[in-house]
């Protein structure tokens, strides 16, 4: 589990680093992988069925917002039609603009869930998507998911029915009706619909609960609760499903699920602590549980040579080291100086040490020395002490 929380710090401050370069890379390769499942499921107009284009498409929309994958992505399903005839264009332009004013309008912030609907259904995981929208976004991100699911139905619609679609003998009436059937009557994409809405509510509604594991409860029922929407919707409205793949799709979406549980939000409910405060108008009841942190490993970077001996060691305590080295430095200066013995020295050596011990002797007995007083020249009577000197004699 360590190993684990290592690894995660690890590439989160990898991602904080360098975020300004990840986020336009992945950008470009989601916007280039939506423009590829757009061209592989519909590829009418062979113009735009180009990688060519959809790396250039793909390179614009990672410099600019989310938002303009979207509709990227719309004008290619546009043109896509557009490629069978005026009223398919015409009937994808007006169930777009209607989900746009509509629905989308309400959750700017999650639409890019629109894009990830259909992937999910392409890489066969679609309860991954309700899961991971409850987990990751709000209650609005199911508006998007529900449009998404719309437009994967519509496209595949389109790719079973474009040879009656692109035959010019059958009456535009006609073609509008057969459109519009595709998506009224269509109650498999309506259980899907259902499914999804109700499980980004529900997984949304149990994982901003205060209880304990709510994020994992809230994976597993969602699960659970989309196989069960889609076995007995597809039961009671007749409708042929892979139950296989639904469960498939369940599981894989709980061990998915769990990631991004570990990475997001990853905390230790071992160590829950409540508590209780308050001020004049309010009493506050506080649960806070600590993240699961690990501290970095610290380690020593050692060279060798070829005979296996230690070059260089680099230690992260260096400067502490350094400044040992200098303290020890300065105590050493102060420490008193031992005389060397004389039997070690030279003559020479000895010579000079004595007239170095004379000249310290002289110098300290000058020092020790009673003064003498000294008589001014103005206050010596000279002939006077002439005169006792002559009596004396």
């Amino acid at each position: 589990m360590t190993a684990l929380l290592e690894l995660k710090q690890r590439i989160k401050n990898l991602y904080s680093q360098y975020e300004i370069y990840i986020l336009p890379v992945l950008r470009f390769v989601l916007a280039m992988v939506y423009f590829i499942w757009i061209n592989t499921n519909m590829g009418y107009m062979k113009q735009i069925d180009n990688i060519f284009i959809v790396l250039i498409l793909a390179l614009i929309c990672s410099i600019l917002p989310s938002g303009v994958m979207i509709f990227v992505g719309f004008a290619l399903m546009v043109a896509h039609g557009y490629a069978l005839g005026i009223e398919v264009a015409g009937f994808m332009l007006v169930l777009i603009l209607f989900m746009a004013i509509l629905f989308l309008r309400f959750s700017s912030d999650n639409n890019l869930v629109l894009v990830f609907t259909p992937l999910s259904f392409g890489f066969s995981v679609p309860t991954l998507l309700p899961i991971g929208s409850g987990l990751l976004c709000n209650a609005f991100s199911a508006l998007p998911a529900g449009c998404g699911v719309i437009i994967y139905y519509f496209i595949r619609f389109i790719r079973v029915q474009h040879k009656l679609l692109e035959n010019p003998d059958v009456a535009i009436a006609d073609k509008l009706k057969l459109l519009t059937d595709g998506i009224v009557q269509n109650w498999g994409m309506w259980i899907t619909v259902i499914a999804f809405i109700a499980v980004i509510l529900l997984v949304n509604l149990i994982r901003t609960r205060s209880f304990d594991y709510a994020w994992r409860i809230a994976i597993v029922t969602g699960s659970v609760v989309y196989i069960v929407i889609m076995v007995f919707g597809s039961m009671f409205m007749s409708v042929s499903t892979e139950l296989a793949g639904i469960i498939l799709s369940g599981v894989a979406a709980i061990i998915i699920g769990f990631v991004i549980e570990f990475f997001e939000l990853g905390v230790d409910y071992s160590r829950t602590e409540l508590t209780q405060f308050e001020d004049d108008e309010y009493i506050y009841y506080v649960k806070a549980v600590p993240k699961a942190l690990v501290s970095e490993s610290k380690k020593s970077v050692k060279k060798f040579t070829s005979n296996s001996k230690v070059v260089e060691e680099v230690r992260l305590d260096e400067v502490r080291q350094n400044k040992e080295t200098k303290a020890y430095q300065q105590e050493s200066q102060h420490q008193e100086i031992k005389p060397i013995p004389e039997e070690n020295l030279s003559q020479t050596e000895k010579a000079h040490t004595q007239d170095f011990s004379a000249k310290q002797n002289t110098a300290q007995e000058e020092s020790e020395a009673v003064p003498v007083e000294r008589v001014a020249e103005e206050d010596f009577d000279f002939e006077k002490q002439l005169e006792e000197s002559l009596k004396n004699l």
